[in-house]
């Protein structure tokens, strides 16, 4: 079989295939190129391949050598799919979820939005097919095959799978946390008065949990028929690590449906808040209307040009209209501070 030169840090040098890895069973691997894929058998090793999904070279390699049933083929290559696990033959085809991060080469500064990205698997007893779009990247990934480098990763396919289904679950948890420092902060700023920005991020914070929970619900479903699948490969080792990544994420389904309930009352709260401010504006109008209705009941009558108006040739009854003036309007100015709406 024929290796690669190339250092197992470098991914991606061929079109439509990130890496090709063999495990040794002892916990290492060794990276092969297409080439090697093509020639391997299942008595070579348990095999670890990671393709571009959106890649015409990938598609072709899934359709035509990758030897998969139709059904598999057309599921791998999907385009829209929710997390689902469906048992053909001695195999399992997977989708899951895992939180898109930053590839090496980019320095990009993370959105409001979550990037969930799909991750597409066919795993038997002798080979791990992963599939995901080249415009993504999945730390868990990169992860596994870092320790793999080190001769400290999986030793076999059910062993890869459990991992990959811990590294994607361990990922969502600085997510979750973020989102809860988040509600704390906005809890603050809510009370401290600021109300003024926390509307759009209050509202980004709830499609963030809604987003999360519509993919983590079917994923704890999926990885629990894994988990109760009799497949061979599937030793009962592989089986509690599922069931602490499953336990982990019914944590963390709780753990959005509280954050949700928080962020509803903190909605609840801003509305009040807002509510009070209005209110008070409001009053605040209604007692400066109140203040000038009585100089504009009296410049109203006695700029009337009609004849008849008193005090038309006296010298003091500008002074008596500026004193009746001054004195309402202290009397309505204490009335006023007396009821509250000063």
């Amino acid at each position: 079989m024929k290796t690669v030169n190339t250092p197992m840090a470098s991914y991606g040098v061929e079109p439509g295939i990130r890496f090709a890895l063999l495990l040794d069973g002892r916990g290492g691997c060794k990276q092969i190129d297409m080439a090697g894929v093509c020639v391997w058998k299942p008595g070579d090793g348990v095999i670890w391949l990671h393709l571009e999904r959106d890649h015409p070279a990938a598609a072709t390699w899934v359709n035509k050598e990758g030897r998969f049933d139709s059904f598999v083929a057309e599921a791998l290559l999907e385009e829209e799919t929710r997390p689902r696990v469906e048992p053909v033959e001695d195999g399992l085809l997977i989708i899951l979820r895992g939180v898109c991060a930053t590839s090496p080469e980019e320095a990009m500064e993370p959105g409001p939005e979550i990037d969930l990205v799909p991750l597409h698997l066919w795993v038997d007893a002798d080979r791990v097919v992963s599939l995901r779009d080249s415009g993504h990247y999945i730390t868990a990934l990169r992860d596994i095959r870092a320790a793999l480098e080190k001769g400290k990763g999986p030793h076999r396919s059910g062993d890869l799978l459990a991992l990959i289904g811990e590294k994607l679950v361990r990922d969502l948890e600085p997510v979750l946390d973020a989102m809860d420092e988040e509600v704390d902060e906005l809890d603050e700023m809510i009370f401290h008065g600021e109300a003024s920005e926390v509307r759009e991020r209050l509202k980004l914070l709830r499609r963030r949990s809604v987003q999360l929970r519509r993919y983590l619900a079917p994923q704890r479903d999926a990885l629990n028929r894994i988990e109760h699948d009799d497949a061979p490969w599937l030793i009962e080792r592989d089986k509690l690590r599922l069931r602490e990544v499953i336990d982990k994420l019914m944590r963390f389904i709780e753990y959005l449906d509280a954050i949700r309930d928080r962020t509803g009352i903190l909605h609840d709260d801003l509305s009040t808040v807002i509510s009070e401010k209005i209110a008070r504006n409001s009053n605040r109008l209604a007692a400066l209307a109140a203040l000038l209705l009585p100089p504009s009941v009296v410049a109203g009558l006695f700029g009337m040009n009609v004849g008849g108006i008193p005090g038309v040739n006296d010298t003091w009854a500008f002074v008596v209209i500026v004193a009746f003036v001054t004195v309402t309007s202290v009397a309505t100015l204490w009335a006023l501070r007396r009821i509250g709406w000063l």
